[in-house]
């Protein structure tokens, strides 16, 4: 399987990197956080690491570390705008749970 992108996530991630001017892509990570025990990691990569795997999705390099992938392996990553609220969302098929606050969640 692999990490994906919608057409608005793809596009969004796009232009974050020609305004930024410089990486290889976005990685797409979780660490160890919050009330429920995982919380989903946003970054721009200019060097790869050892165990990364890149995944290539609508032009965008995604890099995913091998500790993460095998708990979002198949996520897609949406970016959405609900009213004045805009970020990216991650429709994860591993996902069992979320905290309330949304901020972490179980596999």
């Amino acid at each position: 399987m692999a990490v994906t992108l919608t057409d608005a996530a793809a596009n969004r991630v796009q232009s974050f990197l020609a305004n930024r001017g410089k990486g290889i892509g976005l990685r797409v990570g979780i660490k160890t956080t919050g009330c429920s025990g995982l919380a989903y990691v946003l970054e721009f990569v200019d060097e790869l690491n050892d165990d990364d795997e890149t995944f290539v999705a609508k032009g965008v390099t995604l890099i995913v570390d091998a500790k993460s992938l095998v708990y979002i392996d198949g996520t897609e990553l949406d970016y959405t705008k609900e009213g004045l609220n805009e970020g990216f969302k991650f429709n994860n098929p591993n996902q069992a749970d979320e905290c309330g606050c949304g901020e972490s969640f179980t596999v």
